[in-house]
């Protein structure tokens, strides 16, 4: 088979967004080139080193590359998610440049070349992701392992929104909660709670790629008796009560939820929101206070793990992700983590 590889140039608050694009329009396998990777010294278990090269990389924004069949509509498809693409500023995501260049490739270069950038991660105190082709040796007796395969859905586990959300729920699980992960992707989050303590999780996604692949890593870290993945619209004909509901999505889709969540929690339960930029946070906010919630407490993290301004670079040669930031104040643009309170 023949892969044509689409490169998009756009902006780091885009990069979710534009990798959502190119994943619905049937990409299977999705590379994030981002500059900061050159500040960072990778060595695998064989002791090989990686020499990159700044030409491969921008000088500012992100470069996201995606691997599509080569077929008849391919151009009808390009022009899909040009048009996309071009469409983020009405949802005032700033998308950079937003060019897109094709190039052909051989199918074995693009399903390896990402794997090599994904190395073990601690994400919290109590939580390190690992990817499944990766020997990892856990450093503490209470340490929570995951293991996750994204496959063909995106989601690593180690984004900067992911983190905050792994983080709040391991400050939130005492043991025995229910919980709803809404957008669940690859697994995750659900598998970060079942392994926290909750006594139940429903995992929903309204895409099937993300379904399978959340099914398929719930098995893969042995918490299939607490988790059940689910294809769902959002919390469209959920049921509660529940004591938690975490959802790592775009703050437009999350303000278009916040009553369901309102009805599905009990008096007091949280409601752990985050894939929100700064600049949507008042937007996500008002809506949660309209809905009957209480904001607890806002989370932050820099959009870029290398900027040390922010307090967010590795500070252990990139195998524990930046620390949170909670002084709104000490940050310019980023990432924000919402914990909201159920009113009784």
């Amino acid at each position: 088979m023949k892969w044509s590889e689409i490169s998009i140039h756009t902006a780091e608050e885009a990069v979710e967004a534009v990798a959502n694009i190119l994943h619905e329009a049937g990409a299977t396998g999705v590379v994030i080139e981002d500059p900061e990777i050159l500040q960072r010294q990778w060595e695998d278990k064989f002791g090989e080193i990686y020499q990159l090269s700044e030409k491969d990389y921008p000088e500012e924004g992100v470069i996201v590359k995606a691997y599509l069949l080569v077929n008849s509509y391919l151009a009808e498809t390009v022009e899909q998610i040009k048009e996309a693409v071009n469409n983020l500023a009405l949802y005032d995501i700033e998308a950079g440049p937003g060019t897109i260049s094709l190039a052909e490739v051989r199918e074995e270069e693009w399903e390896t070349a990402w794997k090599k950038y994904y190395k073990p991660v601690e994400v919290s105190d109590r939580i390190t992701i690992t990817p499944t082709w990766e020997e990892y040796k856990p450093k503490r007796e209470d340490e929570l392992i995951i293991e996750l395969d994204p496959g063909m859905a995106f989601g690593t586990g180690t984004h900067p929104t992911t983190v905050l959300c792994i983080r709040a729920l391991d400050e939130a699980i005492k043991g025995g909660e229910t919980i709803i992960d809404v957008g669940c992707g690859t697994g995750v989050l659900a598998i970060a709670a079942a392994k926290l303590g909750a006594s139940s999780v429903q995992a929903l996604d309204l895409d099937e790629v993300a379904v399978h692949s959340a099914r398929i890593n719930v098995k893969l870290n042995h918490t299939a008796k607490q988790v059940n993945v689910d294809q769902n619209n959002l919390l469209d004909g959920i049921e509660g009560p529940v004591d938690i509901v975490v959802a790592n999505i775009l703050a437009e889709v999350i303000v278009r939820f916040v009553d369901d969540a309102a009805r599905v929690l009990k008096p007091g339960g949280r409601f752990i929101t985050s894939g929100i930029i700064t600049l949507k946070e008042e937007e996500v906010k008002q809506a949660m206070e309209s809905a009957g919630f209480r904001i607890v407490e806002s989370h932050y993290m820099h959009d870029m793990y290398d900027s040390e301004d922010d307090g967010a670079h590795y500070p252990s040669g990139d195998t524990v992700a930046p620390p949170t930031i909670l002084d709104r104040t000490a940050i310019t643009s980023g990432w924000v983590c919402i914990i909201a309170e159920k009113l009784a």
